[in-house]
């Protein structure tokens, strides 16, 4: 969706009498970074960009040229576009403005006091974008401090907190004014008992706050935006990280996952060691593991096991078909090859290197992580992790494995005992907590990420004595288990039981099941008799859900791709993209405090098994060192001061 919107603003010059074909793109920082989320350099020149400007950077007059200028409708942004264009001498011929978002009368005032500027417009058009696509089925608001803003001890800071909330609240906003969208809006209930402390009731009305702005500032949308649906088109449930504190530091078992956990990539950049152009030597070399790669698109949600074998399977088929692979293994057997057959091997030689190439990247990724697997002793672990959540371990197998394991790495062995506090937190009471850190060989710096789950879930804390912490969970668990088997998923691998909570949470929406206590509504359905059978409320019928276009567009993101092999890649929505039209209503759930990568797959896997299209959003996607960190920092006074070292990753270990 995104990247179509985009297309267009890219577009718009084109279809002017202008004899220019280029153009300039003007950006703010954070404009910038919403186009480095959809699109590569490359792709912008294909549309006729020759050059991207930073709008606060000085530059030179391109007066043959149009600008297209994607800003935020703030007065810094429209003075310094105001200083390009107005005047005898402006910078470029005609400016084709796209703001991110609604911008304020005051501001488009303050346009139309220029007269010299008018008629260099060429066109003033409001995006509604100001949200970040990681996937085909996922968006960031890219507030990478909201945890820390939002639920630790810097909530005192009540500028910091609503300019936090708001800026959420808008962002998400922008997704359905851009989509077209007009949702029920629900969220999670409070559920502080009655002598919670009155910061610790704050934190727990976090998703009640955030769904208000966001409804209010949506229902505005009913009249401000053309074609905007005037009655409610789909379902935003929202809900914070303390649904699940589990899936953000449980072993994730899947292709996607373990390289993000494994592999210390940048984003989705992963750098490797590439063979020299010039000779012997070999140099860094740079991949992006995103939805381009046809390859990573079909093996990124299956488990690394069988990715492994569908790679090797891969391999073997690309090698017996290529021509130029057959060609180039008979001269390597020593058959003597005909000028003609060298001829062929020439020119299938660019394909054969590329696609080469792209299979063996990921054969060395594949290679990587089971070394590592190997090494890390993570199959005794995601073992020991996956049956402490459902019930099949307790106390006595933490303590043998962190008595045999003393070489394991602190990060895991944090990890495990933040699982074992989900499940068992009476165990970290009083001096038992302490004894846990001194078995596990952990810091009391490394334990704060523990005793900071008392910001998350509304966690009931006492005072420690003599240097110790401890933790209670407001949890009433008969049994000993974080999840319950599911009888109706057959899963093939035992380290991949484990589901996050919005898998259950979604199917519970869909078939109508949420309970309105628990997750009440801010503009509940009125009921009717009759209940359509892909709606979570009877509040409008399933053919009526079908009939209305808007909200049922076929998205632009979820077209099948064919990998290199010839096999269909991103098997759920390929199969499904085709069906969209013939869906419910589409499904928006918000992690506030950051989303997971297991959650996003299960987006994916949602999508499929509800029948209806699945999109998970969140304030930032986290692997596990990013989470740990950031649960590390709620105890700070000073969250936006400790941003630096959030980013250089403070978790040393």
């Amino acid at each position: 969706m995104i990247l179509g919107l985009l297309l267009e603003m890219l577009r718009s010059a084109k279809v002017t009498e202008s004899k220019s074909t280029w153009k300039v793109l003007i950006t703010d920082k954070f404009t910038v970074k919403i186009m480095s989320y959809s699109f590569k350099m490359a792709d912008i020149t294909d549309e006729g960009i020759s050059l991207v400007e930073d709008l606060f950077k000085r530059r030179e007059p391109m007066t043959s040229m149009d600008a297209i200028y994607f800003i935020q409708p703030i007065k810094e942004n429209i003075i310094m576009f105001l200083s390009d264009m107005s005047g005898r001498c402006p910078l470029y011929k005609k400016a084709y403005i796209y703001f991110s978002s609604p911008i304020p009368k005051e501001l488009v005032a303050y346009i139309k006091n220029d007269s010299s500027v008018i008629p260099r417009i060429g066109a003033l058009i409001e995006m509604n974008m100001e949200y970040f696509a990681i996937d085909s089925q996922g968006f960031v608001t890219d507030q990478e401090l909201a945890l820390g803003e939002l639920y630790g001890e810097s909530t005192a800071d009540v500028r910091n907190f609503n300019l936090c909330l708001n800026t959420m609240a808008t962002r998400i906003a922008t997704v359905f004014a851009s989509m077209r969208e007009l949702p029920y809006v629900r969220y999670r209930a409070a559920k502080s008992s009655s002598n919670a402390t009155t910061e610790d009731l704050s934190r727990d009305l976090i998703p009640n706050k955030l769904a208000a702005e966001v409804w209010k500032i949506i229902s505005k949308y009913k009249t401000g935006i053309p074609d905007f649906p005037q009655k409610e088109t789909c379902d935003l449930l929202i809900v914070d990280r303390s649904i699940d504190l589990i899936a953000p530091v449980i072993h994730e078992w899947t292709y996607d996952a373990m390289c993000h956990d494994l592999l210390n990539m940048d984003g989705n950049k992963y750098t490797h060691e590439v063979p020299s152009k010039w000779g012997s030597t070999s140099e860094k070399g740079e991949a992006l593991l995103e939805d381009h790669d046809p390859i990573w698109l079909e093996l990124r949600h299956i488990h690394i096991a069988d990715a492994s074998e569908r790679l090797h399977k891969k391999m073997t088929n690309f090698k017996s078909k290529n021509r130029a692979a057959q060609l180039q293994q008979s001269a390597k057997d020593g058959e003597e090859l005909s000028t003609r057959d060298m001829q062929k091997m020439v020119q299938a030689l660019p394909q054969y290197t590329e696609q080469m190439e792209k299979l063996s990247l990921h054969v060395e990724i594949a290679g990587k992580i089971s070394a590592l697997i190997r090494d890390l002793k993570l199959r005794d672990i995601g073992q020991l992790e996956q049956d402490l959540v459902f019930g099949d371990a307790g106390a006595k197998e933490v303590i043998n494995f962190l008595r045999a394991n003393q070489d394991v790495s602190a990060e895991i062995k944090l990890r495990l005992l933040m699982i074992y506090a989900c499940v068992y937190p009476e165990k970290f009471e009083d001096e038992k907590g302490v004894k846990l850190m001194q078995l596990a060989k952990l810091t009391t710096e490394d334990m704060k990420v523990v005793s900071n789950m008392k910001y998350l879930g509304g966690l009931d804390t006492k005072k420690a004595s003599r240097g110790s912490f401890s933790l209670k969970f407001d949890a009433q668990k008969k049994k000993h288990a974080a999840r319950k088997e599911r009888e109706d998923e057959d899963e093939t691998w035992q380290l991949s039981r484990f589901y996050p909570m919005i898998e259950e949470l979604v199917e519970k929406l869909s078939k109508g099941e949420l309970q309105k206590n628990e997750f009440p509504y801010i503009n509940e359905p009125t009921p009717i008799k009759q209940e359509g059978p892909n709606t979570s409320e009877p509040a409008q019928t399933g053919s009526n859900q079908a009939r209305h276009s808007k909200s049922r567009r076929t998205p632009t993101w979820a077209k099948q791709r064919v990998s290199d092999d010839g096999n269909s890649s991103d098997s759920v929505l390929g199969n499904a993209s085709s069906d969209f039209k013939r869906m419910g209503q589409r499904i928006f759930v918000f992690v506030i405090g950051g989303a997971t990568r297991s959650e996003l797959r299960s987006a994916h896997k949602l999508t499929g098994k509800v029948k209806r299209e699945v999109i998970l959003g969140s304030s930032s996607l986290d692997d596990p060192t990013q989470f740990i960190t950031k649960m590390k920092l709620l105890s700070s006074k000073d969250v936006s001061g400790s941003a630096n070292q959030m980013r250089t990753s403070i978790f040393n270990f």
